[in-house]
């Protein structure tokens, strides 16, 4: 650790009569940052080129000095115009301020690691007072998350592969705050599993409510991002789902999602009966082929139409979708069948929102289930269970 000596801190503070002349908006601080930073680069430079600015060591050495270019960075004093370095053969990558990279990192990073977690501004504020004993106002919070919007937008409209085995669509609700109003927002999500066989969460897009056309604009929004083909998207039940995903993408097999379709079943059973209904439901979608669920249909049907006629319509009504999964090996039907897999990030997802019952606006919404998918992400690292197998059956029927 660098011990500053007294007088220099002294001359430095010289003339300094308040705290905002120190700390403030262009105070000591930030000018002390920004020069620190543009000597740091200096620096960087001279060792990149491998000789001292001016020396004769440079003479017709192939590279040399060639003016600054000016940079904007962000941080926990605002605004840095900085001086960034460069030389003739623009071969010269500074490691302290990386191309692209517009802040610096200190307390933000501290502040949107704790935005993530879903804490609530007041609780960041305390947290960053056990901490560093200093009082952080509620703008400079706010100023500290807005970078993650800029890096959210830029994932979002980031290019996808060409091909996806499964996406799973899905949607959760949350409540926004609209015109001094509480509204229920749709926010719909959808999760690929790619050619590797790991999760890859394509987008996420919030919508007033979910319907089929808003589903139309999201998956139309995927494919200009360069999704060519999708083999099977697994969704739930809502009218003209299928119908959108195929204006789309025509050649993808729609699979609804047997959790959703049982647990829409269950909501005509008495609490009684439903462990029953719900064994013999397992009967249909557990079958060893498309015909024989079909005789479990006919089977359940006879059994339970006198007392519950809607579940055997419903069922034989979406039946095309229903079925899908009996084109492929029953090791990985289930898989297929269920959103499982969006339902578990959703729970998640949720599990960090909970303590904000009530967002300001979209953007807030949006920045922190980002935030929460890419911390999610990072454990992401292996292919879904049986991938192996699974790829082999996709690629023969695909072909």
């Amino acid at each position: 650790m660098i011990n500053l000596d007294d007088k220099i801190i002294k001359e430095l503070i010289k003339g300094c009569k308040t705290q905002g002349e120190v700390f403030g908006k262009d105070g000591l601080i930030k000018q002390l940052v920004k020069r620190i930073t543009e000597q740091l680069l200096a620096e960087e430079l001279t060792e990149h080129l491998g000789y001292e600015k001016n020396s004769i060591e440079g003479y017709n050495s192939g590279n040399s000095r060639n003016g600054k270019s000016q940079k904007t960075l962000k941080g926990e004093y605002g605004e840095i115009p900085l001086e960034i370095p460069r030389d003739r053969e623009s071969s010269f990558e500074p490691a302290l301020i990386p191309k692209n990279k517009t802040r610096l990192s200190g307390f933000e990073d501290k502040i949107i690691s704790l935005y993530a977690r879903g804490m609530s501004t007041r609780d960041i504020q305390e947290q960053l007072k056990d901490l560093y004993g200093t009082d952080f106002s509620n703008e400079f919070i706010s100023k500290a998350t807005e970078s993650v919007l800029e890096e959210a937008l830029s994932w979002q409209n980031r290019p996808l592969e060409k091909k996806y085995l499964i996406v799973y669509l899905d949607a959760l609700f949350v409540k926004v705050q609209e015109q001094k109003q509480i509204v229920n927002k749709a926010v719909y999500i959808a999760l690929g599993i790619n050619m590797e066989g790991k999760k890859e969460i394509l987008g996420i897009w919030i919508h007033e409510v979910e319907s089929a056309k808003s589903w139309l604009s999201v998956l139309s929004e995927l494919k200009s991002r360069g999704i060519q083909e999708i083999i099977v998207a697994c969704c739930d039940g809502l009218i003209g789902f299928p119908e959108a995903i195929n204006s789309i993408f025509p050649k993808t097999q729609v699979q609804g999602c047997i959790v959703h379709k049982v647990r829409n079943s269950l909501k005509y059973v008495p609490y009684k009966e439903k462990k029953v209904v719900a064994n013999d439901l397992k009967e249909i979608y557990t079958a060893p082929s498309a015909e024989a669920a079909n005789q479990a249909l006919e089977n359940f049907s006879a059994k339970w139409d006198g007392k519950f006629p809607a579940i055997s319509r419903q069922w034989r009504s979406t039946w095309d979708t229903v079925s899908v999964m009996f084109n492929y090996p029953p090791e990985i039907r289930k898989i297929i069948y269920t959103t499982n897999s969006i339902e578990s990030l959703n729970s998640q997802i949720r599990k960090i929102i909970k303590n904000k019952r009530v967002f300001p606006n979209n953007n807030s919404l949006f920045k922190l289930i980002y935030l929460a998918i890419r911390n999610l992400q990072v454990k992401w690292t292996m292919p879904i269970h049986d991938w192996a197998y699974a790829l082999n059956a996709f690629e023969i029927l695909d072909s």
